[in-house]
C-alpha cells in the first residue's frame, strides 16, 4: 500500500517542486534524484509482491473524492477557457457534456457511493508499473540534455519554459500510476483526464500554430473518449450499484459488456486506433522526449492497458470480435503506410499505431494465448521503440534532420549512436528478439482462434521487415568520408540511450523469466490456463541472441579503421569518391536512395481506407455489445 501511495504522490510532490525551481542545476538534480526513486519504488514493489497474488486496499476515500471532483470542475473551466480563446467549437461541446455528466452523477449518487476497494495491485499491474517506471524515468534524465540543447542551440526563437515541462511530465507519471493502480473507475477516470490534459499541454509546448493545431486534435479526440468512460461509469453503477473495476469482471458478459465496450471506446482513442490515430502522428511537433513518453511508455500504454482489463469479458462475444477486427486494420494500414515514410520520427508514429492495433487484435480475440502474447508486445515495444525514438532526438539535433536519406554513414559520424538505433530495430523485427517472438506469439492464438485474422498479421509483419531493413541498410552503408561528431552529447544523454539499449537486449534474454514468474501467473488467474515456453525453445533463443549480438558488437570500433576508397563509377572519377565525369564529359553523382513505393503505398489513400473500415467497425463494435 505504501509503495503505491508512493508511485502516485511522489511524481506530483517533485512536480510542483520543479515549477518552484529557478536554478538549472537543482532542477537537473531533482529530476535525477526523482527519476532513480521512481524506478527503485517500481523495483521495490515487484520485489515486496513477488510471490502474491492480487492485493485490494481500502483507502479512505470520502475526502479525495471531493479533491478529485473540484479537481476535474477546475479542469473542465480550464479546457473550457482554451476552447472558446482559440475557437475550438468541439473542445467546448465535449467538455460541456463531460462536465454536465459528471455534475449529474455527483449529485444525484456521490454521497451515495461506497467503493470497498480503490486500489489493487496484481502481475498486470506490476509489469506496467516497471514500464511507466523504469522508462519513463530514463526519458525525464535524457530530457535534461535534450532541453537544454533544443533551447539553446536548435529553437532559440521558442521561449524557454523547461520547468514547466518537466513539471507536466512528472505530472504525467504520477497519472499514469494511477491508472494502473485504480480499482476504483472514478478515480481511474481522474487520472484517465489529467493523461489527456497532460499530453496537450506537452504536445502544445512549441506554441506554434501547428503545435496549438495538433494539440487540439489530440484534445478533441481524448475527450471523446473520456466521454465514453464516464459514459460506462453512470451506466455501470445505475445497473450494479457498484464502480469497481474488479466486480466489472464477476458480473459476466450480460452486465458488462456494455459498460467493457465503452471503456475500450475511450481505451482506442488514448491508443491511437483507427479512426482516431491522427492525434498520435501530430504529437511528433513536440519535443523528442514527449514523443517517447506519448508513443512508447505511458500514453497510448494507457489505451490498451485498460482495453487487456476487459479482454477475458469480450472473449467469444461478436463486440469483440469487432474490436479484433479494427486492430487487425489498424495494423495493416498503419504497416502499409509506413513504408512510404522518409520522415524517421512517422515512421516510428506508424510503427507504434501499428503494433497497438496488433495488442487491441489480441485484446479483442481475449483468449488466455493472445492474452500472453499482448502483455509481451507491450513490454518489447516499450523498450525498443522509446530507444528509438530518444535515438532519433539526437539524431536530429547532431545532423539538422530527421529524414532517413540523410542519416547515411551514421556508423562513421555517429557509431555508438547507429549501433543503438540498429539494437532498436533488431529488437523491433529481428529473431530472437521480443517482438518477433510476441508476433509469433499471436499468429499461434490467431491460428487456434480463426485463422483468418492471420492475414492480418502476415501481410501486416511482412511489409515491417521492408521499412526497417531499409532504415537499417542508411545507417551503415558508407559513401564517403565523415567526421565523428558523437563527443558533442551529453551525458544526460548517453546513459539513458545505454540503458535502454542493455534493456532491449536484457529483457529479450531473460523474457521467459518475466513470463514464468508475472505473465503466466497473471493468465492463470483469469482463466484458470496459460502458455509457457518449453526448455528447447529457451536454449535455441538464447543461441540465437548470442550470434546476433555479434553484428551490432563488431561495429564498436568500425569508424576508426574504416577507410574510405573511391567506387569505381563506369567513368573518370574527379575530386571525391561520389563523382566521375561520364559521356560528353558530364559529371555525374552516384546516389543511393530507398525505395518508398508511394504509388503502392500512398499514405492518404490507405488512411482513407483505414478511418471508413475501422469508423464502421467502432459503430458495429458499440452496437453489437447492446445486443
Amino acid at each position: 500500500m505504501y509503495l503505491l501511495s508512493f508511485l502516485i504522490i511522489f511524481p506530483l510532490c517533485v512536480s510542483l517542486l520543479l515549477l518552484l525551481l529557478k536554478g538549472q542545476k537543482l532542477r537537473n538534480g531533482l529530476v535525477k534524484i526523482s527519476a532513480l526513486a521512481i524506478s527503485a519504488a517500481a523495483i521495490s514493489l515487484l520485489i515486496s509482491t513477488f510471490h502474491r497474488s492480487i492485493q485490494y486496499f481500502h483507502a479512505e476515500s470520502h475526502l479525495i473524492d471531493k479533491i478529485m471532483f473540484f479537481t476535474e470542475m477546475a479542469l473542465a473551466v480550464y479546457i473550457l477557457y482554451l476552447g472558446i480563446k482559440f475557437k475550438r467549437s468541439w473542445v467546448v461541446f465535449l467538455i460541456l457534456l463531460q462536465t454536465a455528466l459528471m455534475v449529474y452523477f455527483e449529485n444525484s449518487y456521490g454521497g451515495k457511493i461506497f467503493v470497498e476497494n480503490n486500489l489493487f495491485i496484481d502481475k498486470f499491474s506490476i509489469l506496467m508499473s516497471l514500464v511507466v517506471g523504469i522508462i519513463g524515468s530514463l526519458i525525464c534524465v535524457y530530457a535534461i540534455g535534450y532541453m537544454r540543447d533544443f533551447h539553446k542551440d536548435y529553437h532559440k526563437e521558442i521561449k524557454d519554459r523547461t520547468n514547466f515541462f518537466f513539471f507536466i511530465v512528472f505530472v504525467f507519471l504520477s497519472a499514469m500510476f494511477g491508472v494502473i493502480f485504480s480499482n476504483n473507475l472514478l478515480w481511474l477516470y481522474f487520472f484517465w483526464e489529467i493523461t489527456t490534459l497532460c499530453s496537450f499541454l506537452l504536445i502544445g509546448y512549441k506554441k506554434t500554430e501547428e503545435s496549438r493545431k495538433n494539440a487540439f486534435m489530440a484534445l478533441e479526440l481524448n475527450l471523446l473518449g473520456g466521454l465514453a468512460f464516464l459514459a460506462a461509469i453512470v451506466f455501470f453503477y445505475r445497473m450494479t450499484g457498484s464502480i469497481e473495476l474488479s466486480k466489472v469482471m464477476l458480473l459476466g458478459k450480460a452486465w458488462a459488456l456494455v459498460p467493457a465496450m465503452l471503456i475500450c471506446f475511450a481505451g482506442l482513442t488514448k491508443s491511437a486506433q483507427m479512426p482516431f490515430s491522427s492525434w498520435l502522428l501530430g504529437a511528433m511537433v513536440a519535443p523528442t522526449p514527449v514523443s517517447a513518453l506519448l508513443h512508447s511508455s505511458t500514453m497510448v500504454k494507457a489505451g490498451v492497458y485498460i482495453i487487456l482489463r476487459f479482454a477475458a469479458v469480450l472473449q467469444g462475444t461478436m463486440a469483440g470480435f469487432a474490436l479484433a477486427l479494427i486492430g487487425g486494420v489498424t495494423f495493416l494500414t498503419a504497416s502499409f503506410a509506413a513504408v512510404s515514410q522518409s520522415d524517421a520520427k512517422k515512421v516510428l508514429a506508424y510503427s507504434t499505431i501499428a503494433n497497438l492495433g496488433l495488442i487491441v487484435l489480441c485484446a479483442g480475440i481475449g483468449t488466455y494465448e493472445a492474452m500472453w502474447a499482448a502483455i509481451l508486445l507491450i513490454i518489447f515495444h516499450a523498450v525498443a521503440k522509446c530507444l528509438l525514438f530518444l535515438c532519433v532526438g539526437t539524431v536530429e539535433h547532431k545532423i539538422h534532420s530527421r529524414n532517413i536519406e540523410h542519416m547515411s554513414g551514421l556508423i562513421i559520424s555517429l557509431p555508438k549512436i547507429s549501433i543503438m538505433m540498429q539494437i532498436g530495430m533488431a529488437g523491433m523485427f529481428l529473431a530472437p528478439f521480443g517482438m518477433l517472438i510476441s508476433k509469433w506469439a499471436v499468429l499461434k492464438a490467431l491460428v487456434d482462434y480463426n485463422p483468418l485474422l492471420a492475414i492480418f498479421v502476415v501481410f501486416g509483419s511482412s511489409v515491417t521487415l521492408f521499412f526497417w531493413v531499409k532504415w537499417m541498410g542508411k545507417l551503415i552503408i558508407v559513401t564517403e568520408h565523415k567526421d565523428e561528431i558523437e563527443e558533442r552529447i551529453s551525458k544526460s544523454q548517453w546513459f539513458p540511450l545505454t540503458a535502454l539499449s542493455v534493456l532491449t537486449i536484457v529483457i529479450c534474454g531473460f523474457f521467459p523469466l518475466v513470463s514464468s514468474t508475472l505473465i503466466e501467473p497473471y493468465c492463470l488467474e483469469i482463466y484458470a490456463r496459460t502458455i509457457s515456453m518449453s526448455h528447447g525453445n529457451i536454449v535455441i533463443m538464447s543461441i540465437m541472441l548470442a550470434m546476433v549480438m555479434l553484428f551490432p558488437l563488431s561495429f564498436i570500433n568500425y569508424g576508426k579503421r574504416v577507410k574510405v576508397v573511391d567506387a569505381y563509377l563506369g567513368g573518370a572519377n574527379i575530386h571525391n569518391n561520389i563523382q566521375f565525369r561520364g559521356s560528353a564529359n558530364a559529371v555525374k553523382s552516384m546516389a543511393m536512395h530507398n525505395y518508398y513505393l508511394e504509388g503502392y503505398f500512398n499514405e492518404v489513400k490507405l488512411l482513407k481506407f483505414g478511418i471508413v473500415i475501422s469508423s464502421v467497425l467502432v459503430f458495429a463494435m458499440l452496437g453489437l455489445s447492446l445486443l
